[in-house]
């Protein structure tokens, strides 16, 4: 239910109905103007060569030629634009009825209950989650949300490495190494307690060539389908898992389910993988390893050769992974992979080989920059690493004591909640509001920023909702949109009738950074409202007013909802 499409319609409408009497039946778009001076535009530049005219000229014919339209205002040619302006009263009155008549599932799409799997995160289970990674599980989560808020039917999905030398090396690790050996962890958690078996068991393979020589014994009894091997890793890698998700749950991700790599060899299919693709006329050997060679598929450089098993036979993770996606085909009809920026070369070699393998699909794929700090970069096998679970205390912290500051009046254990909420949803906002191909360094003066594009803005905008709510005393009576008429009043639905198209660019377009900035737009737009405008201290369009704090309150909690964020009360 979009306020604004039936406005959208009859301008498209007319417009086409204009040009061609033109002279042209032309493909047009329609903008909405980043200036404001227009509530839609038409730009008249690629119309040029059509009409043979210069795009001012087209724009003040067209513009003269116009049909009535009663939904809209004003129409009018400037600068090789054509210019449209909303009728106020019917936008007040659409607008208004269906965000209180739609509330919660206000701006949700129909997307026709396509399936979609969306694979997230899936770090490998040696090891917390670093901050460097972090921007994988916020982007995927986040992601999930909008798409299911256009009407997808979502599921996401983490892939567990358990079968290759990282987790292979910690389990040696567990088994071999005394406990006394490591030192004592700082946290609680088991990702950071067997993370240090993986870094000293690392050092050990380096320095000892019989403990590499194990760890291979151990690897290849895996492949070979050794149960007792592959027990003892699944178990390694479930408690490692463990500690992850507790990290994922912190910052409200949560993943449907898991898929574990071990099970395309227990099941054969990562060997007939590698069958088939022996027969592929692409196959060449050298030293005993099997590859794909990709030259002739405009891979150059390096690069051209696509291993898929070792000298030994045994299978690599990209052998493994054609097997997970051949099996993905079968559970969807749209694939997502979030991947590091490190993955391009990777996925573009996958998707050779799954074409070669039969498949005309591919997964698409949403690539990012990894998140760095001020302080530089990390590296989890060195164990010179800062954590998403460091990250988050620090955040919690710094918000308790802007918390403590604003307000005296609160217990302790208030505080506290309110400092979580805000804490955690400043590291997911601040992640998210950047397009995932920018390079993102972290830094706390943007993110816990209780006046600029942050979490604690567009929240502290839904608790100063609920507060005026509670200062009325109760609900707005019966009202008319149409008395909403002062410019503060006219720009704020305006706002909130955009919502619904924000939740399609960033659901179906998956531009999820578009979400952040229409939360930041509508907290700053609410602001100037009930600065500039008396809601309760006079009686003048009271219900009226309070009707629009309440639609405003609704849609800033649809957007933290979505955002993966809470929508707090108070602050």
């Amino acid at each position: 239910m979009d306020p604004l499409e039936p406005f959208q319609e009859q301008i498209r409408n007319a417009v086409q109905h204009t040009f061609a009497a033109m002279g042209g039946d032309v493909a047009f778009e329609i903008e909405v103007p980043s200036t404001g001076v227009a509530d839609f535009a038409v730009p008249c530049f690629p119309l040029a060569k059509v009409f043979r005219k210069a795009p001012p000229l087209i724009a003040e014919e067209a513009a003269s030629k116009l049909p009535p339209m009663d939904l809209i205002a004003r129409a009018w040619a400037e600068k090789g634009y054509l210019n449209f302006k909303l009728d106020d009263r019917r936008l007040n009155i659409a607008t208004m009825g269906a965000v209180m008549d739609m509330r919660a599932d206000y701006g949700r799409g129909n997307a026709g209950g396509v399936k979609v799997l969306l694979e997230h995160t899936s770090v490998n289970p040696t090891g917390p989650i670093h901050v460097g990674r972090a921007r994988n599980p916020i982007i995927g989560d986040t992601l999930a949300r909008c798409m299911r808020a256009y009407g997808y039917d979502v599921t996401t999905e983490y892939y567990v490495n358990d079968v290759g030398k990282q987790v292979v090396l910690l389990t040696w690790g567990l088994e071999n190494i005394p406990s006394g050996e490591i030192e004592e962890v700082e946290r609680d958690k088991a990702d950071h307690r067997l993370v240090l078996y993986y870094q000293k068991a690392n050092r050990m393979m380096e320095e000892d060539p019989q403990v590499s020589k194990q760890v291979g014994q151990m690897l290849r009894r895996f492949e070979d389908g050794d149960e007792e091997v592959m027990v003892k890793v699944r178990r390694t890698a479930k408690l490692m898992l463990d500690g992850i998700i507790e990290s994922l749950t912190s910052i409200n991700v949560i993943i449907d389910q898991f898929t574990w790599e071990s099970e395309f060899i227990k099941d054969g299919t990562a060997h007939r993988v590698v069958e088939q693709l022996k027969r592929s006329e692409h196959c060449s050997v050298e030293e005993g390893a099997c590859y794909l060679e990709l030259k002739s598929f405009g891979i150059h450089g390096k690069e051209t050769r696509f291993f898929f098993t070792r000298a030994d036979g045994t299978t690599l993770y990209t052998t493994r992974d054609m097997a997970y996606h051949l099996d993905k085909f079968d559970r969807a009809d749209r694939l997502i992979n979030i991947l590091g920026e490190d993955q391009k070369l990777g996925q573009t070699q996958l998707a050779i080989a799954l074409k070669l393998l039969g498949k005309e699909r591919a997964p698409e794929c949403v690539f990012y920059s990894f998140v760095s700090l001020p302080e530089g970069r990390m590296s989890t096998r060195r164990g010179t690493v800062v954590y998403l679970d460091d990250l988050i205390e620090e955040a919690e912290e710094r918000a308790l004591e802007e918390v403590r500051k604003r307000r005296t009046d609160l217990s302790e254990e208030k505080m506290m909640e309110i400092a979580r909420a805000i804490g955690r949803g400043a590291v997911r906002y601040n992640i998210v509001r950047v397009q995932p191909e920018k390079p993102l360094v972290f830094k706390w003066e943007d993110a816990l920023n209780f006046e600029g594009n942050s979490a604690p803005f567009v929240q502290y905008a839904h608790a100063r909702a609920c507060s005026i709510q509670r200062k009325a005393g109760q609900p707005a009576g019966a009202f008319d949109p149409a008395v909403l008429t002062n410019e503060y009043e006219l720009r704020l639905i305006r706002v909130l009738a955009r919502y619904p198209s924000v939740i399609k660019e960033a659901g179906e377009k998956e531009r999820i950074q578009a979400l952040p900035a229409y939360g930041h737009e509508l907290a700053a737009s609410f602001n100037q409202f009930y600065t500039y405008v008396p809601v309760l201290k006079g009686e003048e369009n009271r219900d009226a007013r309070l009707a629009l704090v309440d639609a405003t309150r609704v849609v800033l909690a649809n957007v933290l909802t979505t955002l993966g964020l809470s929508a707090p009360e108070e602050m």
